[in-house]
């Protein structure tokens, strides 16, 4: 079955994605199927409220309120799907069983993840801004510094796609070098420390589309001279 999607180009990454997402998918559904005013303690809704709670609280001091309300979801599918492929790594037979590979151990999941974040940036920044009169900000805070404000912009994607394929595909090459070198010991205690480095890497992404979509926001509130809330925009003045 395997070596017939592998003939299709359907990649061993792919398929762990697939697998991955329908795993979210079915966790959600179980985690909601009987919402409780007052969930079990233990219960899958209550660690699912308590943990998506602490996302949003966190998300909304680094965003705002108002950028966290609309924008919350994309954040939190991001850190959701990134933690469960950076795991997915982390299991025994990962990269060895055919069909089984950590999605972000390839360079093309985190290329894709951080190209379809940079247009989703300068879709927020173009619509909030009513026009292309969006790039306008990045003639600010002086017209010389545009082109080190284009470099940025496009070195972005590059950066998260480095960053999160480069630390996962090195967690994983340590621990195999370790565990071919020292079976029994050592490398418990190094995998024990890549699952939070792991955690780590999928806030970090997700922290810095937050961070983007924050200054795209504010780069439309400069060009606008409005400021957005949650009821509306209003004056920046006021």
């Amino acid at each position: 079955m395997v070596d017939k999607l592998h003939m299709m180009g359907i990649t061993d990454p792919m398929i762990t994605s697939v697998v991955l997402s329908l795993v979210i998918i079915i966790a959600t559904f179980v985690a909601t199927r009987r919402m409780e005013m007052i969930p079990r303690a233990y219960g899958m809704q209550n660690i699912a409220e308590i943990s998506v709670g602490k996302l949003h609280s966190f998300f909304t001091d680094v965003m705002g309120e108002y950028a966290c309300k609309k924008y919350f979801p994309l954040i939190a599918t991001l850190f959701i799907y990134i933690l469960f492929c950076n795991y997915s790594g982390l299991l025994p037979f990962a990269g060895k069983l055919p069909g089984f590979q950590a999605p972000t151990s390839s360079i093309n999941f985190p290329a894709g993840m951080a190209i379809m974040v940079f247009v989703i940036v300068q879709a927020i920044g173009i619509i909030h801004a009513k026009g292309l009169r969006f790039y306008k900000h990045l003639l600010t805070p002086v017209a010389f510094l545009l082109p080190l404000n284009i470099l940025d912009e496009f070195i972005r994607p590059l950066t998260l796609t480095l960053r999160l394929y480069g630390n996962t595909y090195g967690d994983e090459q340590v621990i195999d070098v370790l565990f071919e070198m020292i079976p029994i010991g050592l490398p418990v205690v190094m995998q024990a420390f890549v699952v939070l480095l792991a955690l780590i890497q999928a806030l970090v992404f997700s922290l810095l589309t937050a961070i983007y979509i924050g200054q795209a926001i504010e780069g439309a509130e400069h060009v606008t001279g409005k400021h957005f809330t949650l009821n509306g925009p209003v004056d920046a003045c006021h």
